[in-house]
């Protein structure tokens, strides 16, 4: 089973959002994966609006909209449940919000076992442009958590080890709460022998890798940020790789719009470099897609499947998840002509080196 923790969740209110432009993720002004499981730090109560010809500052009637459970890694437990794997969602959930978290988990059918915290968890929004093709994103900070509803949640953690293969942390920590927490847990998932997975940013993903988690997945601009230089050619995502490698992941997926470049472990203390890439398909909307993407991958693990199968499961699912509103939605049947739609290439390391 898989094992999915969200700490920060989210619901629909009236923003507050500084100088809001279309097409971009803003931050409002107030405001685990077993067999897998998944860990989400900043669970969400998430809503996404259609709304043709968007405009700022004017009143627009949304021509569609959906509610659900939100936060990385409740996206993540909801692609996983999608590809027929058993899997549990934990994490953090308080108030009004986190009461509508775990219900909407509930009706869709996902595991969940939530700790409730005093403070009420986070909403978020985005708005799609089907006219423009750009969607917006506002999410709310999440609340702040006490020592003892973090105790709480690791005790369950450490309970839940026994029942899973694989954890997956993913997403932002709530407010005050330390920068080193997933590297502490991980720690503590790899002495139980569980494999660990963790997509985050800054320091936190930073202090995470130290513990040396089994895969590391940042997107683009969350890997450039971690080793201190853009991405522009092949050489760049090589030595990414090796980089981020070096710092302690056995594995790590460079995530970009139509694919990823890839680190993997071939046994015996080798590892092989892959660019995979899929042509460019038309987007109902692409929220969610990159957390559908690692689902795709940890499938791909848990199933043993080789590298270049993992690559195009995960690549599969991510464009599968735009055909539909909703993170981590999508129809499992769909995913088998993604995926054949998927190139993968080994790449011969020549220029690339850990810097």
């Amino acid at each position: 089973m898989i094992l999915t923790v969200t700490v920060n969740a989210a619901i629909d209110k009236t923003l507050t959002v500084a100088n809001l432009q279309l097409g971009h993720r803003h931050r409002a002004q107030q405001g685990l994966v077993m067999a897998g499981g998944t860990v989400t730090m900043n669970a969400a109560f998430a809503r996404t609006i259609t709304v043709p010809n968007f405009q700022r500052g004017q009143r627009h009637r949304a021509s569609a909209g959906l509610a659900l459970a939100g936060g990385k890694g409740i996206n993540v437990a909801r692609a996983l449940k999608n590809l027929g794997e058993p899997v549990i969602a934990v994490g953090l959930a308080g108030g009004r919000s986190g009461v509508q978290i775990v219900d909407a988990l509930t009706t869709e059918g996902i595991l969940n076992d939530f700790v409730h915290i005093a403070q009420d968890s986070r909403t978020s929004t985005a708005v799609i442009d089907p006219t423009s093709g750009l969607q917006t994103e506002i999410n709310e900070y999440g609340p702040e958590v006490s020592k003892d509803e973090l105790e709480t949640l690791l005790e369950k953690l450490r309970y839940l080890s026994g029942a899973v293969s694989t954890v997956v942390f993913s997403g932002s920590l709530p407010r005050k709460v330390e920068t080193d927490f997933y590297e502490n847990v991980i720690r503590d998932m790899n002495k139980r022998k569980v494999r660990t997975v963790i997509d985050a940013d800054g320091e936190a993903l930073r202090l995470a890798l130290t513990a040396e988690p089994s895969v590391a997945s940042p997107n683009q601009r969350e890997a450039e940020a971690l080793v201190g230089q853009e991405f522009q050619t092949d050489e760049d995502y090589q030595a990414g790789l090796l980089q981020i490698h070096s710092m302690g992941a056995a594995n790590v997926l460079i995530t970009l719009q139509t694919g990823c470049y890839a680190l993997l472990h071939a046994g015996k203390g080798r590892q092989r470099m892959y660019r995979a890439w899929i042509p460019r398909v038309e987007a109902v909307s692409s929220v969610g897609s990159g957390d559908a993407l690692l689902a795709g991958f940890v499938s791909g693990l848990q199933a043993e499947r080789s590298a270049e199968e993992c690559l195009r499961l995960a690549l599969g699912c991510g464009a599968a998840n735009t055909q539909m509103a909703g993170a981590g939605v999508f129809d499992g049947r769909d995913v088998p002509r993604f995926a054949a739609m998927v190139e993968v290439q080994e790449i011969r390391p020549r220029a690339a080196r850990a810097s």
